[in-house]
């Protein structure tokens, strides 16, 4: 299996489990991963989502090697209606979530992968990862949202930067892009993306989901339009029982216990 799922406590992990390839897409992996987003996107159970890699490498994007022949040959496959089957849906399931998806960004981000990381909401990254926009290497462009989720964190002339050389965003650089939302070191890594993912976990999963909608709103509209969407989500939100708990706790001096509701 191109995937390991687990979990536990709330939390659901999605493991990209292709190491001897650094954990590069084929069509079985783009299955997978977006089977599993949607899962826990739907399970109630879930109330934050986690992917990371297995071995030294989050993802290298595509897996051009198994292609080799093909390229050799001279038929390129359709990168187009791979975007459109594989990448693109893969994306706005991680985005439409309901619920928060953390990037754990354990080694290499390449390419898709890179894309991959940017789409989730948070970025917690090892001192060993490095974000790739590998693209430009094979003559290609940024695809699976890259640039528009990479414009908005960095603004448009760095992103440029990024797509123009290929260089490597090393974890350092990134954290202080604003790319990476923590790194840590490599030893810490595994017990400091779990105990945020826990953290996210006990939050109040509906108010999470939307500000998560919220923040993407904000990025394209006006600011009227933006206090309309407020107003609605704010009133969704004090519908909840966690809205409830929030205050009792907070009148009674306690930590709120929420139930995701």
């Amino acid at each position: 299996m191109a995937v390991r799922y687990e979990h536990e406590g709330g939390v659901a992990v999605i493991t990209l489990d292709r190491p001897d390839v650094l954990n590069a897409f084929d069509a079985e992996l783009g299955t997978e991963v977006l089977k599993r987003v949607r899962r826990a996107a739907d399970d109630p159970g879930v109330r934050c989502v986690v992917i990371t890699g297995a071995g030294r490498a989050f993802c290298a994007g595509e897996d051009l090697a198994a292609l080799a022949d093909r390229y050799e040959a001279g038929q390129a496959p359709d990168l187009g209606d791979t975007l459109l089957e594989r990448y693109n849906p893969l994306v706005r399931a991680i985005v439409a979530a309901p619920k928060p998806v953390v990037a754990a960004v354990n080694g290499v981000a390449a390419g898709a992968g890179a894309s991959l990381a940017l789409a989730c909401d948070f970025r917690i990254a090892s001192d060993r990862a490095r974000l790739v926009l590998a693209f430009v290497k094979v003559g290609l462009v940024p695809d699976s949202g890259a640039l528009w989720f990479l414009t908005r964190m960095v603004g448009a002339a760095r992103a440029w930067e990024l797509a123009a050389t290929g260089d490597p965003l090393d974890a350092s650089r990134a954290e202080a892009l604003g790319v990476f939302n923590r790194v840590v070191t490599h030893d810490d890594f595994e017990a400091s993306w779990r105990a945020f993912a826990a953290e996210l976990a006990a939050g109040p999963t509906r108010a999470y989901a939307l500000t998560k909608r919220l923040v993407r709103a904000a990025q394209e509209l006006t600011l009227e339009e933006q206090l309309m969407h407020e107003v609605d989500a704010q009133a969704e939100a004090g519908r909840t029982r966690d809205h409830l708990e929030g205050v009792r706790a907070f009148l009674a001096k306690r930590p709120p216990s929420f139930e995701g509701r």
